[in-house]
């Protein structure tokens, strides 16, 4: 099949990977190189990059809403548009072009998690098991009907980890459906309206680890967090950001109360509303990323006493 690929993160690149092996993909569309880094350079999509590697013509408009955009894309006569994680909304010009429709691979079980977040989302409520969704593309915030599925345990799973998962899942699930899909036996679903529920954005200091909440919730927090929007508060003092910890266990010495860290028999642990966190790798403010242990020996006044945490 004649395949325009609509994708901008790493989730869609391994799908990309992945659909490129099986078919003729003649376009990517990804969003325009964005600018990271201290040097502030132009530093191009994880998509974009696969599709050069692959030799595979790259567009980055800015708007798809542009007629000369939409003349473009359908000069290519795609059989269908694959869409995962574009970062931009289609029009009902852009719906309307490839002759088998548009498809997107979506990142949890529809209809729970409809938006920009699922993954994130489904950490934060406890979800026990995730997945991926192949929806049919219309006008709305992923209202469509869908059809192929896969799940898999959420776990302890953090999002970088689920969302690689996931990307393999979604790039099985697509290519499942674009076989039944120019076989003509593809089965659609109806998304039930009673059950759906939205992922929101990640909002700024959203993820920071706060004392109030309980130890649980801030162990889904570091879960679900990304050098994008990190897992931070403050410990003795120090800010920093947590890459890995856990709840800690019953048999823990846990802080007598909320706000309260100690460093004790080599565990670095903050009391929370409801038990502690035990915090295994941070990140201090303007150094690298180092052992929870390591950093918490050389806190002068924490090792083997109470100190305080906080909010960042």
């Amino acid at each position: 099949m004649r395949i325009v690929f609509m994708g901008t993160p790493a989730f869609a690149a391994d799908i990309l990977s992945e659909l490129a092996e099986c078919h003729e993909v003649v376009a990517v569309y990804t969003r325009p190189d964005a600018v990271r880094g201290r040097g502030r350079a132009l530093v191009p999509s994880p998509v974009k990059e696969v599709a050069e590697a692959r030799g595979i013509p790259v567009r980055t408009p800015r708007t798809l809403r542009d007629a000369d955009e939409q003349a473009a894309l359908a000069a290519l006569e795609p059989d269908a548009v694959c869409v995962a994680a574009y970062g931009a909304i289609l029009p009902r010009e852009v719906l309307d072009i490839p002759r088998l429709g548009c498809l997107n691979v979506h990142g949890s079980l529809l209809p729970r998690w409809r938006g920009a977040a699922p993954i994130e989302r489904a950490i934060l409520a406890g979800d026990e098991e995730v997945g991926v969704c192949i929806m049919a593309m219309e006008e709305g915030l992923d209202t469509g009907d869908f059809c192929v599925c896969r799940s898999l345990p959420a776990a302890d799973l953090t999002a970088a980890q689920l969302t690689a998962e996931l990307s393999a899942l979604g790039a099985n699930a697509l290519l499942t459906a674009l076989a039944q899909l120019e076989a003509g036996n593809l089965r659609w679903v109806k998304q039930d309206e009673a059950e759906v529920t939205y992922a929101e954005k990640i909002a700024k200091g959203e993820l920071d680890l706060d004392p109030a909440e309980a130890a649980v919730q801030n162990v889904r927090r570091v879960r679900a967090s990304s050098e994008a929007h990190a897992a931070r508060c403050v410990i003795a003092g120090r800010p920093v950001t947590v890459l890995s910890a856990r709840v800690a266990d019953e048999d823990a010495p846990v802080a007598a109360k909320p706000g309260v860290a100690i460093f004790a028999a080599k565990r670095l642990l903050l009391g929370c509303a409801e038990g502690a966190v035990q915090v295994l790798e941070v990140k201090p403010d303007g150094k690298r990323a180092m052992d929870a242990t390591a950093f918490a020996a050389g806190v002068p006044g924490l090792k083997n006493a109470e100190g305080e945490w906080a909010r960042a």
